[in-house]
């Protein structure tokens, strides 16, 4: 069996008494897309940011690769440079201009020249439809455009894996298609993915498994339609049965 691209071993984490995650266990395989649906406080933002070690984990560990990136001793920074974050709201700098919001990572961490971040950023932008857009400034760009922007410059890099922390949250609806059409893209080209989301439908698409967290565990795992159709946790189902009362599935 191949070693997964991203290993998490019973990773806890608390913030004062508050316990957050309690013991999450989840192999991820190359090329899969992993949702994690649950309650918000259920502990999915909190996770993805403990991968990226954006928290610091109070106990487990995660791997990158078969190599701990929990450690210590591992720089934070030159793990970044592996893994792409997408943030609920967009995170670009505001006084640069599109093009350099993308290429700022790549050239500043030495993962790639200028000319090629350059090119590499130009490309992308054309490819998602920005790329009229390149010398704009983000508060010029819609929301939608902006997390588009956002989607572009974690993939610019050529992560290992992208972590996508509810991407179309801070959207309004009609811009919400747009967003999800390039992860769905993203996906189709083999990209490993873990995405925290409330998009049921998108997640039954788009995820090779769901896994539902509830009070920062893991309670159930497995394909889309297993879960969503036929939950074996009381836990799922009343989460699915909320959502399917508020019209959101």
């Amino acid at each position: 069996m191949s070693t997964p691209v991203l290993s998490i071993q019973g990773v806890t984490k608390s913030f004062g008494d508050r316990l957050v995650l309690s013991g999450i266990d989840l192999d991820v395989a190359e090329h899969e897309a992993i949702a994690l649906i649950g309650a918000s406080g259920s502990g999915k933002s909190t996770l993805l940011r403990c991968i990226d070690l954006l928290e610091e984990i109070d106990d487990g560990d995660v791997f990158l690769d078969g190599e701990v990136i929990t450690d210590p001793s591992v720089s934070p920074v030159a793990v970044r440079r592996r893994l792409g974050f997408v943030f609920q709201a967009f995170n670009l700098f505001p006084h640069m201009s599109v093009i350099d919001n993308v290429t700022l990572g790549a050239i500043r961490s030495g993962t790639m020249r200028k000319k090629e971040a350059l090119e590499r950023g130009r490309e992308l932008l054309d490819r998602f439809g920005l790329g009229e857009r390149e010398e704009d400034r983000p508060d010029r760009l819609s929301g939608g455009q902006q997390q588009r922007v956002a989607l572009v410059r974690a993939f610019a890099c050529r992560p290992r894996a992208l972590l996508l922390d509810e991407v179309t949250s801070a959207l309004d609806p009609e811009l919400v298609g747009d967003v999800l059409e390039i992860v769905r893209e993203l996906k189709g080209e083999g990209m490993t993915m873990i995405i925290a989301t409330h998009e049921m439908s998108f997640a039954r698409e788009v995820a090779d498994r769901v896994a539902f967290l509830h009070e920062g565990q893991i309670v159930e795992i497995g394909s889309p339609d297993r879960v969503m159709e036929s939950p074996e946790r009381p836990e799922t189902r009343r989460f699915l049965r909320r959502l399917l009362a508020a019209g959101r599935i």
